[in-house]
């Protein structure tokens, strides 16, 4: 039987005692670089790429070579892996890991609440809340960080799902290791929804209200660029965060092709985080010019052994299933 030794490449994983840390240590420090040589081993390079016999060389958090008759340098630690594989770690490329989870909030009935009750020099809707940042709140999760591990991934982009206007997202590795090592890119993306989120303000209370709410930012942001009338924190940081990878989060593909409208409109083209039915329409999709992260739970495949049950299974339905 094969054996398999699934490496997933979680830079963080190599404490880099090497380097400057800015924390005090407790105990004894461990002052031997943590360079390790992994040899002999099948490198899965990409899903058309295996280097047989290869070596792989790390460095601290870094992987300095890959490949096929690699001279080690001295110094390092030789680990054989004479028969085993070693794979890059998946990224999950949506991901809450690290950063709260949006409460879902009761209908409160009417409340008349039509200006941010937020404190400061910030927009008047609260659910324009760019001056969000994961990087301020994020922290690591022990159990969940484990749990995807073992499944596979290295490496999250963690998002705060919460607001129109959302704020940027993070990369960073599922090493236990501190928050101040793990975090690749402490601004990886810009962030929107048409979903207004915790905010307490009445409005928007529609999908065309959502619309409206977001071009109207935009079109805020560029009067403030020229202004000198006032200080604003979010249309400020909404200007700035312009020039990140914009992220676009729909539930279905007509609000992929509601986003694009906007995309177009502003000059910005979208990331679309997709909702997994964007093949009804594929044409439509492919024009947007957009790169999408689509979700990988495929629907369950209908149990049509029971007759009468399957009177109730329409056509729609099963093509359906078999186009996703």
């Amino acid at each position: 039987m094969k054996k398999i030794f699934l490496f997933c490449f979680i830079l963080g994983m190599y404490y880099h005692a090497y380097s400057q840390d800015t924390y005090p240590i407790n105990g004894s420090f461990d002052i031997r670089p943590q360079w390790v040589a992994f040899t002999n081993a099948n490198l899965v390079v990409s899903s058309t790429q295996t280097i047989n016999s290869g070596t792989l060389l790390v460095k601290g958090q870094h992987i300095e070579a890959a490949g096929k008759d690699i001279k080690i340098p001295k110094g390092y630690l030789i680990i054989n892996l004479k028969g085993k594989f070693i794979y890059p770690s998946l990224i999950d490329a949506f991901s809450s890991y690290g950063v709260p989870e949006t409460p879902l909030k009761p209908g409160a009935g009417r409340r008349d609440i039509y200006i941010s009750t937020k404190k400061g020099a910030y927009a008047w809707n609260e659910a324009i809340r760019p001056e969000t940042k994961a990087y301020s709140i994020f922290a690591i999760d022990v159990k969940k960080a484990d749990e995807l591990r073992k499944i596979g991934f290295g490496t999250v982009h963690s998002v705060i799902r919460d607001g129109i206007a959302r704020g940027t997202s993070l990369v960073a590795t599922l090493s236990d290791e501190r928050e101040n090592q793990i975090i690749i890119n402490k601004e990886a993306a810009a962030n929107y929804s048409f979903k207004k989120g915790t905010s307490t303000n009445d409005y928007p209370t529609s999908l065309m209200g959502s619309i409206a709410l977001l071009r109207q930012t935009h079109y805020d942001a560029q009067w403030y660029k020229g202004q000198k009338a006032e200080y604003n924190i979010s249309l400020e940081e909404f200007n700035r965060q312009q020039s990140l990878p914009q992220l676009f989060e729909n539930e279905n593909l007509l609000d992929v092709l509601r986003a694009d409208k906007i995309g177009d409109e502003f000059k910005k083209q979208f990331i679309f985080k997709a909702g997994g039915n964007e093949f009804e329409r594929i044409k439509e999709i492919k024009a947007t010019g957009g790169s999408f992260i689509i979700p990988l739970n495929f629907p369950k495949a209908y149990d049509v052994e029971d007759a009468a049950e399957t009177r109730n299974i329409s056509l729609a339905q099963m093509k359906l299933w078999e186009l996703a």
